[in-house]
């Protein structure tokens, strides 16, 4: 069997992993031989020529430093402060510097040659996310012959704000050198489509041409889950059970409305406070009988447009706590740290409501996690933005436009008055469509579309589209 080579912008680190890429994976590689390549989080004046290998909680793990200056380019700059933005339609957002795109290219270079002499002839490659896009360029450019796949974790950009991404052509061709490219949802597949379709062409000597040729490369969508029975089994754990008992000695009789989420524009915090504003204005009856909770670690804080929302978040909660809040009463608690999977999970499975409104994202595996922690008995309500991926699977959820605060606060009416039989048709909906997306069912998918069927990749094959593989 051909051993599975994970290569991600981060290596996983000690302990048990947070969430996102680190949770999907190590399963996957556990059960696969191979390792996981990326950076180790290091800084230096000089970056490594090599990869060292290390082995991090029965993982084998090859990593590279990186230099600050590097870093930065990489990193903060194209990545998350041009790509980001730009793949999330956030264009009024995006900074553009032109030697950032010199750092990003530098780093994918150094990752290629380091990996190169770790390679075997029929080793599979999964490259994952936005920050490696020109990895299969950079290998194939060295002679790597493998099947290479890619996945992106975050929504495809609409053409037109692909259009507005610097060297945006450079990166379409860099996705044609991948044998597979995997995406969250099937819409974000039709947005790759349309861009392939309706490029804008260029010229040469007065002759009109595509300025893209993509290859035989296959474009699906693999919806990324959790795994459900696991987290179900870990939010009756002691632990969770411990959080759950806190949260009801301080809340006494009232319902939890539950937001988790990196402290990040494109979750829409703001417009979910503003909802939960609205929920208590236009429904007194439910003052001193409900709290929302929003759970909001800082991400990429050396970004001022992350410190921006920060900014604004403070505010909107100081305004509703101010406009409500008696000496007895608090309508809502913003705690901005990161918490445990065994604390969320209790959490979750007490919250009586959900709520899961980014204005634009990959998939969300909080859906996911909310979903499996719910007790069958007495199950929560989902209220999830059309927006994220996790909505093409999820249609038993309130699916709202978090754009419009005014549908999500009569969302959150629906579901705090919702009866329990339809809480409990609903979830079982839910958990059953979390069974079938699992972590287990994504891994599996990609790689037996990924594995050896023809000739491995050279970037110079007819494209193929497919819609889904569910």
């Amino acid at each position: 069997m051909s051993r599975i080579i994970v290569v991600s912008n981060r290596t996983p680190g000690k302990g048990p992993a947070a969430g996102g890429l680190a949770v999907a994976l190590r399963k996957t590689l556990a059960e696969r031989e191979g390792f996981w390549f990326g950076w180790s989080g290091k800084l230096v004046d000089e970056p490594s020529a090599e990869a060292r290998f290390e082995d991090i909680d029965g993982l084998s793990v090859a990593q590279v430093d990186l230099t600050r200056e590097d870093h930065h380019a990489y990193y903060a700059g194209f990545s998350n402060s041009i790509l980001w933005p730009s793949f999330h339609l956030r264009l009024d957002l995006a900074t553009i510097e032109a030697h950032w795109y010199e750092g990003y290219r530098r780093v994918n270079t150094q990752f290629a040659r380091a990996l190169l002499p770790l390679l075997k002839p029929d080793d599979i490659i999964w490259v994952h996310d936005y920050h490696l896009i020109p990895l299969a360029s950079e290998l194939r450019n060295l002679g790597v012959r493998n099947r290479i796949g890619f996945y992106l974790h975050i929504p495809f950009p609409t053409t037109d704000a692909l259009y507005a991404i610097p060297h945006h052509q450079e990166l379409m061709r860099d996705l044609s050198r991948y044998d597979l490219v995997g995406m969250q949802a099937n819409r974000d597949v039709a947005a790759f489509t349309e861009f392939s379709e309706h490029q804008a062409p260029s010229t040469l000597a007065g002759s009109p041409l595509k300025s893209v040729d993509f290859g035989r490369t296959e474009v699906a969508a693999f919806p990324i889950g959790s795994d459900p029975d696991a987290f179900a089994r870990l939010a009756v754990s002691p632990a969770a059970t411990k959080m759950i008992k806190r949260m009801e000695r301080a809340m006494g009789e009232q319902e939890l409305i539950l937001g988790v989420d990196r402290l990040d524009y494109s979750k829409g915090l703001p417009q979910r406070v503003e909802a939960y504003e609205k929920l208590l204005a236009n429904n007194a009856r439910f003052r001193r009988l409900v709290h929302m909770l929003q759970v909001a670690p800082p991400s990429r804080d050396s970004i001022k447009e992350y410190q921006e929302t920060s900014d604004t978040l403070d505010a909107m909660c100081g305004r509703v706590m101010g406009r409500f809040a008696e000496p007895d009463w608090a309508p809502l608690t913003y705690v901005k740290r990161a918490y445990g999977q065994p604390s969320l999970a209790g959490l979750y499975r007490l919250a009586r409501v959900g709520l899961v409104t980014p204005l634009r994202d990959g998939m969300n595996l909080v859906a996911h996690e909310y979903v499996a922690a719910q007790n069958p008995e007495d199950p929560g309500v989902l209220v999830l933005s059309r927006f994220a991926g996790a909505a093409e699977i999820f249609e038993d959820a309130i699916l709202v436009n978090p754009f419009d605060t005014d549908e999500t606060a009569e969302a959150l009416r629906m579901a705090l008055d919702m009866p329990l039989d339809e809480r409990k048709d609903r979830w079982k909906t839910l958990m059953a469509a979390a069974r079938k997306h699992s972590v287990e069912n994504w891994s599996r998918d990609f790689l037996d579309r990924l594995a050896p069927a023809s000739i491995a990749g050279t970037g110079t094959r007819d494209i193929l589209y497919l819609a889904s593989v569910a």
